[in-house]
């Protein structure tokens, strides 16, 4: 960053503990992560709730106090060994457990005649390639689930397409945390690891207006 040029905001959202759990990956990897400066950078970080409809009230209000360049939301993935970065949001609350305030929507629009789906408008496979430059494993996922983080995503994205063009954004699942699985056979990060390719990405987003042109597809 030369003198005299704002830093790039970068607003980091995680979610509070849902579905039993004590902890929730997401937002203490969000908090480690901005805890340190980053260069040229300005991080900000608001924990959302797992709940439909007040997740998206706490993101817009976040959005409003910060006016960030860069949105970066982070969820839970339980069972996934990687840091996934999300390629596309979808336009469906499909609940297989309650949301934290007790509602569990079936095929319910996210936004009534809204797009079927939106892209992520961060550079996806730059991401995925830095976090593994770090030393750490990631892929780009082609769902986000149907649950709240697909909700924030959608949400998120909407607002970007159609009152915030000079934002860009997009959704990263991240694995549970070790203490999560310590009595269940499932893959899991350390906190400070994923706040590590937290970094990254945000690093990588500031910098990076095209993508990289490389294959990280799936057959399934």
């Amino acid at each position: 960053m030369t003198s005299g040029t704002a830093p790039t905001r970068v607003l980091f959202t995680g979610f509070e503990p849902f579905d039993g759990e004590a902890t929730n990956p997401s937002w203490g990897a969000v908090r480690s992560a901005a805890a340190a400066p980053l260069d040229g950078l300005a991080l900000h970080t608001v924990e959302l709730p797992c709940a439909y409809g007040a997740s998206m009230t706490a993101l817009r209000a976040a959005i409003d106090e910060t006016s960030p360049d860069i949105v970066v939301c982070v969820g839970q993935a339980g069972g996934r060994p990687d840091i996934t970065v999300e390629r596309v949001a979808v336009n469906v609350d499909d609940a297989r457990i309650p949301d934290s305030a007790g509602a569990e929507p079936v095929d319910r629009p996210i936004v009534p005649g809204g797009p079927a789906a939106y892209f992520a408008t961060l550079p996806i496979k730059a991401c995925v390639a830095a976090v593994r430059a770090a030393g750490l494993p990631a892929s780009v996922s082609n769902t986000a689930g149907t649950f709240v983080c697909n909700h924030v995503f959608y949400g998120l994205a909407h607002l970007i397409a159609t009152e915030l063009p000079h934002v860009r954004g997009g959704f990263v699942h991240v694995p549970y945390a070790p203490e999560q699985v310590t009595d269940r056979a499932q893959p899991s990060l350390p906190v400070d690891a994923v706040a590590t390719a937290l970094r990254a990405i945000a690093a990588t987003a500031a910098r990076t207006r095209t993508d990289l042109r490389v294959a990280e597809g799936a057959t399934h």
